[in-house]
């Protein structure tokens, strides 16, 4: 039997639907591998550059240090704060240097995932930094967290870096009030944690999660921008994700979220 004008037109609309969408795929799949390989020499990139500075920042260090005990005494006040102020960013690019090979090897570690009782990883977490801000005036807010499916060790450290975010921006609150908690659909859970520190304005909320990214000066909080990239990426390996919202001096609150299956 033959087709119908209609049918035709019908047959070749579907065709054509059908070759459009092949293109897309290939053409987003070429677009995946191109960023993987990008990604891959960006942390490669970041590997090398923490271990071949290590060297000369070592010399560095080591020589100013000589220096230091040797001419010392012989030194201007002027030219002593010269070379404290060398042995101070010494030490800090040391630190630096840490965090992003740390921040590298995120990309590479392998996943062990297993059931894990948010619970017990929050309250390690809340103990061991509850003892380093120990004076501070703290209300804790704790809700009941579920078990999920991940890595218990990486999960523990996005807990460790988003409270840790938390307590540095509630230094200046008395009370400081940091809760954590959660709410869960059928396709996940989400877990947040929320102060009352200083806040953010939104417009720069696409830079939070950025490598080296600040929204406050280092002179007023510490830090080298690593810990909220770091969660981040542990989170994307987990197929989850990661935002934030806030307004300036009203607090903050950040999410994650772990699928479900």
């Amino acid at each position: 039997m033959d087709q119908s004008p209609e049918d035709k037109t019908d047959t070749s609309a579907l065709r054509q639907a059908s070759q459009e969408q092949d293109q897309l795929r290939a053409a987003l799949q070429q677009r995946t591998a191109e960023l993987e390989v990008l990604n891959k020499e960006l942390e490669g990139l970041a590997y090398s550059i923490s271990h071949d500075l290590r060297a000369p920042l070592r010399h560095i260090d080591a020589f100013a240090t000589l220096l230091e005990k040797e001419a010392g005494p012989a030194l201007s006040k002027e030219a002593k704060g010269f070379l404290d102020i060398i042995l101070q960013s010494a030490h800090s690019m040391s630190n630096l240097l840490d965090h992003l090979l740390a921040f590298s090897r995120l990309s590479r570690a392998e996943l062990f995932p297993q059931t894990v009782d948010l619970n017990a990883a929050l309250e390690d977490v809340v103990n061991k930094l509850s003892w380093e801000n120990q004076g501070r005036n703290m209300v804790w807010k704790k809700h009941r967290l579920p078990q999920v499916c991940g890595d218990p060790a990486m999960l523990q450290q996005v807990l460790t870096h988003l409270i840790s975010n938390a307590i540095k921006f509630t230094r200046d609150r008395n009370p400081a009030e940091i809760e954590i908690g959660c709410r869960e659909d059928s396709a996940e859970v989400i877990v947040f944690v929320r102060d009352n520190g200083v806040g953010f304005d939104m417009q720069y909320a696409d830079k939070l999660f950025g490598i080296f990214q600040r929204l406050h000066r280092a002179e007023e909080y510490e830090g080298v921008g690593l810990g909220l990239a770091s969660a981040r990426r542990i989170i994307a390996q987990h197929g989850g994700r990661t935002w934030a919202e806030a307004k300036v001096n009203r607090g903050a609150t950040f999410y994650f979220s772990l699928p479900k299956q």
